[in-house]
């Protein structure tokens, strides 16, 4: 999620600025990335296998996209390029691109509906969330909220959609998660959140619980009274990204930025925000996912690879090769009912197209 600098960057300079920037940039990062050891994806004992690429044709140039989602009934995937102001939908059975869903200044989060067959994005720039058609992609309603809509979760419980808003882009003193009914349409409540800005957040929907961080502190919502009962401060100087809850061993993995090139994953018990491991990762990570399968963590960072863990008893994280994937591919999404991990690449001027990257788990 490209939250505060990036969109202010992006404000500021536009998207076509950037080309020149980025192809020097690439080369710097590169440099960077192949120093730190990353592996190629087709080596053997590597975690993930790159199975295939699926190009999105006519993204101009641009340094971000955004988060990832997908319909398992209709066999799609939603991608947020951002340079592009539009939504992608690729065809998950032959890559083809099925769609580009304009009218969306800068997308963020997003969530697909199968039962009600609706799309919901976050749209950062105006402040809302857009409805749109699953089936014929029209836009049915836009939900307004804060300026910096951003990330979302999605609560199977009671349907509802929790978006991060409002802070420092909408000239507030504080965050706002938005809770919309994806039944009605509607946004039903607004929950204060005391920081500035915020990033990732995940729902614990047995508990009805909201973990969503502030760039060093994670804030545990209660979502039945829609309060914040805990706060939890960062063991070190960590700029949490991206989270992911294991609610099998009661920990929430953290994906953290701590410099342009080095990252960390902070490891909390969920019971009382204790930390209990700290693993480094490469940098600019923003999406973090648990494959229970095989008990792994996996990573992506904006460095040019992805960063597996094992889960091993008493809270022992074995690091794994490191998978090579693109530049600032940092945002992606594991589906573990299709036992893929896709991770989104923008287009970063002469070389290839924005694509999104497709990685099958070894063994």
């Amino acid at each position: 999620m490209n939250h505060l600098t990036d969109d202010h960057l992006t404000q500021r300079a536009g998207y076509a600025r950037w080309g020149g920037r980025l192809l020097i940039a690439a080369v710097v990062l590169l440099a960077c990335s192949l120093s730190l050891g990353a592996s190629h994806a087709s080596a053997a004992g590597d975690p993930l296998v790159l199975e295939t690429s699926m190009p999105i044709p006519g993204v101009p140039v641009g340094p971000y996209s955004d988060h990832l989602a997908i319909d398992l009934v209709g066999k799609r995937l939603f991608a947020t390029p951002q340079a592009a102001k539009a939504v992608a939908v690729l065809d998950l059975k032959d890559g083809r691109v099925l769609k580009m869903i304009p009218g969306i200044g800068n997308p963020h989060g997003i969530f697909y509906s199968p039962t009600l067959k609706r799309l919901f994005v976050a749209d950062g720039e105006s402040g809302d969330v857009k409805v749109f058609s699953g089936e014929d992609y029209s836009l049915i309603k836009t939900i307004p909220l804060a300026l910096g809509a951003d990330g979302l979760d999605y609560d199977p419980y009671s349907q509802f959609i929790y978006v991060n808003n409002g802070g420092e882009d909408a000239g507030m003193d504080h965050a706002l998660i938005s809770a919309v009914d994806t039944v009605r349409m509607e946004k039903v409540a607004d929950i204060p959140i005391a920081t500035p800005s915020l990033e990732g957040s995940v729902v614990d929907s047995g508990k009805q619980l909201l973990y969503v961080e502030g760039e060093s502190t994670v804030f545990v919502v209660d979502l039945r009274t829609q309060k914040t009962v805990s706060t939890w401060k960062s063991p070190g100087r960590h700029r949490y990204k991206a989270v992911a809850l294991d609610p099998a061993h009661a920990r929430l993995y953290l994906a953290c930025r701590d410099s342009s090139m080095h990252g960390s994953i902070i490891v909390l018990d969920t019971i009382n925000g204790r930390p209990v491991a700290t693993m480094p990762i490469g940098g600019w990570a923003d999406g973090i996912f648990v494959d229970q399968k095989r008990q792994r963590i996996y990573a992506s960072t904006g460095v040019g690879h992805i960063e597996t863990y094992t889960i091993e008893a008493n809270d022992v994280y074995r690091q794994q090769p490191r998978v090579e994937s693109d530049l600032l591919a940092k945002t992606s999404l594991y589906s573990s009912e299709l036992d893929r991990m896709y991770v989104s690449v923008p287009h970063l001027g002469d070389y290839g197209s924005a694509q999104i990257m497709v990685f099958k788990p070894s063994p």
